[in-house]
């Protein structure tokens, strides 16, 4: 990019006040426009461009802005929402940090109000992929000084602040730690989302959010930070009641929304403000109306705590005086009354009308949560998912250490479906997301997966009972190892089974299922307990994620080996694994289909399953087989009763079965006392029944061949015998269990098709 010679000013390259409000709007569309002579219609439409409007002598031709550009745009769109008046002209923006005429850097978003400037860089991806950004860091470490200069040479003593803002891209937590080392914002799309989300909501007082969480803890110039306030306490804790103008109370007040913007404070508890509803406070407050009821706070007191001037009269444990509030961004957490406070932010009323407050003391991220869902507890403000969600948080840093365990696995479930680093970003329903074809996985899958492939292990309430495979004295620890783990290994899968990820849950998939992937991390969990077990001084606590990662890949390519081979009937049957065993059933296959491949894998209970499996195919294939004959016993009989009436045994049944038929009738009614004895019919075998149906070719066509011949086999060379193939093969497997002897799996699925086929699907029209 060639930059043209900047002004003598950074003001002289900034985007002039008055012009923002429409530049926020060309930069929000997703299109780029160009107005045009009628002639050059053809010309542009080869380069991409489409007619979007015909105006008296020119048209306005459309086009998808390049996916950096409209990041771009949507991150400066965003902090002209957010109240930053000051920013740049468009791309060719440049700040020096140098001496030289060449050491000046391009900037793509520069933002500036009276008291904050940021200094934005953006990278964008179409698509999602980890980055590291080490030339983006050590760019802004090298040149930070100098920009600094430059900005402080016109701007004063403005607070600055450096942004890597990033789209489509997953961090790491090494690299997250040394984007905060820089002294540099990292914001993902996510994160830009959010703030253009609540700046919609809350127009410019969404600033206030922002401030609080880029400086945190410094202080906020020309504050008035004293009230008159009664110092007590409940429950247990200290508390301050007062009365103060909105207006102050933005500036230190800050919202734990559930977002990627809080992430680093969880556990967080508040639902996004909602417009409508700030509208109706803005409303109801300029016609007159006030709230008699308190805003809930937690006011952050520092290490030395609040400075609290009491004046000389007590009543008992009560005392009034001046309270000094904190001076700084971010010091009081609103658990209660967001909406009540924000609506203040659009009123006319918002720097003369005192609002009453209750602000407790430093209250711990888990305390406020408690007491949010007990403010809440009796009205409909928090959804069953996000409570169960805000239960997780709350359970997390828990003294009962199998409740930590419990919410571990949800954590860990969210952050699979939440991080950008993760193979499942995007697939995993977490709070109130709706369910797609796509994100199709529930947490409840993946935490069972969690649950059962022996990572974390499982507690009493004060002691380890038995230590998992993963769990590293802190859930902290666990966490962040197990997740570099699980991602690492369910991408492995990914990129080699990379269309079955691109399969919805309505397009055929059967590998990002809820069985599959509760599958797989089991999977993952088994390969980290076999490789302990092959050598007693490999220790996967001790081993960094990377390293049992790369122990475990031959197993996973193994796995991998066996599910893209599947023919796709084989496929459909994972797929159409059902119930409450199905889970464990996917499982098992793939343990089954490593050890086949790697003979020294035997994870406990394989051996135990897969016999108790094959008898359980036996006991299930001689129930569908004397179905099978049941059903065929009535149903041949009515047949030829139908034709033949009352001598439909003698004129429907060959003459050398009706022979054998009497003499084992005679036989078995020997020792038969009178009513229980059994008739001709009675002593025919299954096979029998299709002599009795291909005897002739007229009694075929007349009263079998629709019923009998199986889906597909309309016009199977061979005619009625090889039609008619299938009862012979029943009646060998008849014989198998009858013996004792092995039904395979495709002799138990060959049942299962016919079972459904001929017993679940007939109809009246076949009777």
């Amino acid at each position: 990019m060639i930059l043209p010679p900047p002004g003598e000013l950074i003001r002289d390259n900034l985007m002039p006040g008055k012009g923002v409000l429409a530049e926020t709007r060309k930069r929000l569309s997703p299109d780029q426009f160009q107005t045009v002579p009628p002639t050059r219609i053809s010309e542009l439409e080869g380069l991409g461009w489409v007619l979007d409007k015909r105006n008296k002598s020119t048209v306005r031709m459309r086009k998808a802005k390049p996916h950096d550009a409209a990041f771009e745009d949507r991150v400066w769109a965003t902090f002209a929402k957010l109240g930053f008046t000051s920013l740049n002209k468009n791309r060719l923006f440049t700040l020096k940090y140098g001496d030289g005429d060449g050491e000046r850097q391009q900037i793509d978003v520069f933002a500036a109000d009276d008291d904050v400037i940021l200094v934005v860089e953006c990278k964008s991806t179409v698509e999602t992929r980890t980055g590291q950004f080490k030339k983006e860091i050590e760019a802004i470490q090298g040149q930070r000084a100098g920009i600094l200069r430059t900005i402080k040479n016109e701007y004063g003593k403005h607070k600055v602040k450096f942004i890597l803002a990033t789209n489509n891209y997953g961090v790491t937590k090494p690299t997250t730690d040394r984007i905060a080392a820089a002294d540099i914002i990292h914001m993902s799309d996510d994160v830009i989302d959010y703030y253009l989300a609540l700046a919609d909501h809350l127009g410019v007082a969404a600033r206030f959010q922002l401030l609080g969480n880029l400086f945190s803890g410094q202080k906020i110039p020309n504050l008035d930070h004293e009230v008159v306030a009664i110092e007590a306490s409940m429950g247990g804790h200290k508390y301050y009641s007062f009365s103060i103008e909105p207006d102050r109370l933005l500036k230190l007040g800050y919202i734990l929304h559930r977002s990627k913007a809080n992430s680093s404070l969880m556990p967080t508890y508040q639902r996004l403000i909602k417009k409508t509803r700030l509208k109706s406070v803005a409303q109801f407050v300029d016609s007159g109306g006030y709230f008699p009821n308190s805003l809930i706070l937690s006011l952050e007191g520092g290490p030395r705590g609040l400075q609290f001037d009491a004046f000389p009269k007590v009543n008992g444990q009560t005392r009034a005086g001046l309270l000094h509030l904190p001076q700084t961004f971010r010091a009081a957490y609103v658990i209660d009354g967001q909406h009540r406070l924000y609506g203040y932010s659009a009123s006319t009323r918002a720097t003369t009308d005192l609002i009453p407050v209750v602000a407790f003391v430093s209250l711990s991220r888990s305390a406020q949560m408690r007491m949010f869902m007990d403010v809440n507890e009796n009205q409909q403000a928090v959804p069953k998912n996000l409570r169960n969600t805000l239960n997780a948080d709350l359970l997390y840093a828990s003294e009962d250490l199998r409740e930590q365990a419990k919410a571990l696995k949800l954590v860990l479930a969210q952050r699979l479906g939440e991080d950008k680093v993760s193979p499942l970003y995007g697939r995993v329903q977490v709070g109130e997301d709706s369910k797609t074809p796509l994100r199709c996985l529930t947490i409840d899958a993946v935490a069972r997966g969690l649950d059962r492939g022996g990572f974390i292990g499982t507690f009493t309430k004060t002691e380890v009972k038995e230590i998992g495979t993963f769990y590293r004295g802190t859930n902290d620890a666990t966490c962040d190892a197990l997740f570099e783990y699980l991602a690492l290994g369910i991408g492995h899968v990914r990129e080699h089974l990379n269309l079955q990820h691109k399969l919805g849950s309505a397009d055929g998939g059967f590998v990002f299922i809820n069985n599959g992937i509760e599958s797989i991390i089991r999977i993952l969990g088994d390969i980290v307990i076999h490789l302990a077990a092959q050598d007693g001084d490999y220790d996967p606590r001790q081993q960094d994620p990377q390293t049992l990662y790369e122990d475990a890949v031959p197993y996973i390519d193994s796995m991998i080996e066996h599910l893209s081979g599947l023919e796709p009937a084989e496929g459909l049957e994972y797929r159409q694994l059902y119930g409450s065993g199905a889970g464990t059933k996917y499982w098992r296959r793939l343990q089954q289909a490593i050890s086949e491949a790697r003979a020294e894998f035997d994870p406990p209970g394989l051996a135990e399953y897969l016999r108790d499996e094959q008898k359980q195919f036996n006991d299930e294939s001689r129930d569908m087989i004397d179905e099978l004959e049941s059903f065929m016993k009535h149903d041949v009989r009515k047949r030829l009763q139908d034709k033949y009436s009352s001598d439909w045994f003698k004129l429907g049944v060959p003459r050398n079965l009706r022979v054998e038929a009497g003499k084992m009738m005679v036989e078995r009614n020997a020792d038969r006392s009178q009513g229980e004895e059994i008739d001709e019919w009675d002593c025919l075998y299954i096979v029998n029944y299709r002599d009795v149906m291909i005897q002739t070719q007229d009694l075929w066509q007349e009263l079998f061949e629709k019923r009998y011949t199986p889906p597909g086999d309309e016009n199977k060379a061979g005619g009625r015998k090889a039609r008619t193939s299938w009862i012979a093969t029943v009646s060998d497997l008849r014989n198998d269990v009858a013996h004792q002897r092995t039904v395979s799996v495709d002799d138990h699925d060959f049942l299962t098709t016919l079972h459904t086929w001929l017993v679940k699907g007939q109809t009246d029209n076949d009777l």
